[in-house]
């Protein structure tokens, strides 16, 4: 079955996410590796990634991925921030290689005007830029996090996606993140069989489904084809139960990991309430 999972904090030291994570009963986890408003956060130190590697080891085999900073756009026209991400998008590169996390899941950031085709063509050119900087050759896959397709955003559609991937170099290292929000925002729906089979067909046709490596599991506020991104808990959205129903029981991600990035308090009582919601639909 999919491993189930959340993203958690990481507040009083990187490997504390584990403990939070086994508290809901989690198999899978995501974090940020530092404070994701900061272009200059606080980094774990030598003891913090030994503590994060044995406390991993001690839970066991499991899919970690990190998340990138939300400050970072790669697609940015403007020179100041498109270098300030640059560096902080290698950054986080190298903390995932260091902390032995294969997965960095990544928006892939906004035009802010210059339109869709010059966007792409930006962002390839600094994700590649990244990449070298960072140096961690096939250490660190980046996953491309579908969008909602807010504002200038990019990602909303399959085909950006796929056309994202085409013009990077580092095509091989480029995987998809898909977040259940926002693919539903953005227009692709799964309420039905046949609505779910048609979106999974569209991704499979654009962009492969090889390259669906995590997903982000949220209801949505709004409705299909709203393009907000605003995330609910499951079951309590215009998406519904049954379109999990759909996911959670395609085969084909029968050992995808599925975290959620739902609201949630710090008793963490909505994360295993959806846990168990989700496990529950699993025939």
């Amino acid at each position: 079955m999919p491993l189930f999972g959340a993203h958690m904090s990481v507040s009083g030291g990187i490997a504390q996410a584990f403990d939070r994570l086994a508290q809901v009963e989690g198999e899978a986890l995501q974090i940020f590796t530092a404070n994701q408003r900061q272009w200059q956060p606080a980094l774990p130190g030598p003891a913090d990634i030994a503590a994060f590697r044995k406390r991993w080891q001690q839970a066991g085999p499991m899919p970690v991925a990190s998340h990138d900073s939300y400050l970072i756009n790669l697609a940015s026209p403007k020179p100041e921030t498109a270098e300030k991400s640059v560096a902080a998008f290698a950054a986080e590169l190298q903390r995932c290689a260091e902390l032995g996390i294969p997965y960095l899941v990544s928006h892939p950031g906004s035009h802010l005007g210059e339109g869709i085709e010059a966007g792409i063509a930006t962002l390839a050119a600094t994700l590649d830029r990244a990449f070298a900087l960072a140096d961690t050759g096939d250490q660190v896959m980046v996953l491309l996090e579908t969008t909602a397709g807010q504002g200038t955003g990019l990602g909303a559609s399959f085909a950006e996606l796929a056309d994202i991937i085409t013009a990077s170099r580092q095509s091989n290292n480029l995987g998809v993140c898909y977040d259940t929000c926002h693919t539903f925002a953005a227009g692709y729906d799964i309420r039905t069989p046949g609505s779910y089979a048609a979106t999974m067909a569209a991704f499979d046709r654009l962009i492969g489904l090889d390259r669906l490596k995590f997903f982000h599991l949220n209801d949505s506020k709004k409705g299909l084809g709203s393009r907000v991104d605003r995330h609910e808990q499951i079951g309590q959205g215009a998406i519904g139960i049954e379109g999990f129903r759909n996911l959670v029981n395609d085969p084909r991600f029968a050992a995808h990991p599925m975290v959620l990035e739902t609201p949630k308090s710090d008793d963490l009582h909505e994360d295993r309430e959806n846990l168990g919601l989700l496990r529950g639909l699993l025939r």
